[in-house]
């Protein structure tokens, strides 16, 4: 056994040496005994340590070893981890632990996106019951199931050289539906407007004019906002900044907000008050998720506004921007990474494209198919 006492020191240290690696520290007993039997557990430790190790970088993998070292490197970095471990959790549980990437073939796959296709999204009864709700979507079978196992099975092949089935995700994943584009007439953005007062009109107008999402205008702070170089700042999806330059009347809204709130842009004015919540009538406070959404729940019919939501503003704004412009332009707007995301926008560029070719091709009103005739012959007659 290596153990042993530095001078001066009242405990055992222990070293020795494993498949060339080095481990060493202090047992902290003051027994030579004691210090032998921390240091036995101490070298069983290490070996599984270098096994476990070693099925890291080997060229064959278990699917649990793959989602471990996935999430590792991957998983653990991404928005929502809580999410992220539940799909790589339900992946082990169905695949099974100690199965190796190699077998992992597109029948497996199949029977897995089958399965996940069958569940259905439970509902919270009021009672604290839960019960089966409808079927989860194509997206959700893809975003939980199908990517999940594809990002893991293709950083096992093509970065950490691991033998894996040659497998089809192509095949696997489930169609989805394209996302709606509703864009709002300017009567209809009136209408709404309408319908809203104490603060929620401000926050939606807002949302027309820049495309903002909900949660970016909710969090819109003053130190955020420069009038002098006419800019502003939000935080996006995966905490991503961007900065959009003010036109005048984004500068006006925004100006008329300053007095309201120290810390805060968007507020809303009390109509009652709430002892409990330390709520006064007729003062001004931060506007939440809830109110907004109630807000805007009520306002849309009231308006005699169908099949618009929220986001659909940001859709508005967008379709707006895309025809003054280009797809680069509304791409820095809305903060796409990809600028494939913005394309769903094109649509606008198309009506101008149509506009513009049906005017080509609309005839004069002034000169009619028998008045060309009529001149052509003419001039025959004179030659």
């Amino acid at each position: 056994m290596s153990v042993y006492k530095r001078p001066g020191k009242e405990t055992y240290s222990f070293d020795f040496q494993l498949q060339g690696r080095r481990f060493s520290g202090d047992t902290g007993s003051r027994t030579k005994r004691e210090a032998q039997a921390f240091e036995q557990s101490r070298r069983d430790e290490a070996r599984l340590e270098l096994k476990s190790e070693a099925a890291f970088f080997a060229d064959r993998m278990t699917f649990e070893i793959a989602a471990s070292r996935w999430w590792l490197e991957i998983g653990q970095h991404q928005k929502a981890t809580d999410t992220v471990l539940r799909n790589l959790d339900r992946l082990k549980k169905w695949i099974g632990a100690e199965t190796q990437l190699e077998i992992i073939t597109d029948s497996i796959i199949a029977g897995l996106v089958a399965r996940r296709r069958g569940e259905r999204v439970p509902i919270r009864m009021k009672n604290g019951k839960v019960k089966p709700g409808k079927l989860v979507s194509p997206a959700t079978v893809n975003r939980t199931c199908t990517q999940p196992l594809r990002e893991i099975l293709l950083r096992a092949k093509n970065v950490w050289k691991v033998k894996v089935a040659d497998v089809d995700f192509g095949r696997h994943l489930l169609k989805e539906p394209q996302e709606r584009v509703r864009e709002a007439s300017h009567g209809e953005e009136d209408a709404i407007l309408s319908q809203l007062t104490r603060g929620y009109d401000d926050a939606v107008h807002f949302a027309f004019l820049t495309g903002c999402r909900r949660m970016e205008i909710l969090g819109l702070e003053w130190p955020h906002v420069d009038f002098f170089s006419r800019r502003f700042t939000v935080t996006g999806k995966g905490n991503k900044v961007r900065t959009i330059p003010m036109s005048d009347a984004i500068f006006e809204l925004l100006w008329a907000q300053k007095d309201h709130h120290t810390l805060r842009v968007f507020t809303y004015e009390a109509a009652r008050t709430k002892k409990a919540e330390a709520i006064v009538r007729g003062k001004r406070y931060p506007l939440t998720e809830a109110g907004l959404k109630t807000a805007m729940r009520r306002a849309v019919p009231a308006a005699g506004v169908v099949n618009f939501r929220f986001h659909d503003t940001r859709h508005t704004a967008a379709t707006r921007i895309l025809r003054a412009s280009n797809l680069r332009v509304a791409q820095r707007l809305l903060g796409h990474s990809d600028i494939a995301t913005t394309t769903k926008y094109a649509h606008a560029m198309d009506d101008d494209l149509r506009q513009a070719l049906e005017a080509s091709t609309t005839k004069s009103p002034t000169t009619t198919r028998a008045d060309s005739d009529k001149l052509m012959n003419s001039k025959g007659n004179k030659t």
